[in-house]
């Protein structure tokens, strides 16, 4: 499977509010933090924690610190990205 599309789609809405679905069914809603060749790094909506981890630790490999850290999906496994209009 390419990431290209999504790849660039994601470079092109950096810094915008995103829904992505995975081929594993989960839904992930935030902001594009950043893109590189294997990932794109969301900035969670709201105060939701993402991850796993609790505490605001984030999950999925993710970089950045403390409360609201940037999480990773894999590129590869998106199926389907849509901006979204409201917060």
């Amino acid at each position: 499977m390419s990431c290209g599309p999504y790849f660039d789609q994601c470079r092109k809405n950096v810094g915008r509010p995103v829904g992505i679905r995975t081929r594993d069914g989960r839904f992930h809603r935030g902001v594009i933090a950043d893109v590189n060749n294997s990932h794109v790094f969301l900035r969670p909506l709201g105060n939701r924690n993402p991850g796993g981890f609790g505490y605001g630790l984030g999950g999925f490999g993710g970089y950045g610190g403390g409360y609201g850290r940037n999480y990773a999906v894999p590129l590869a496994y998106i199926t389907a990205l849509s901006l979204l209009f409201f917060w």
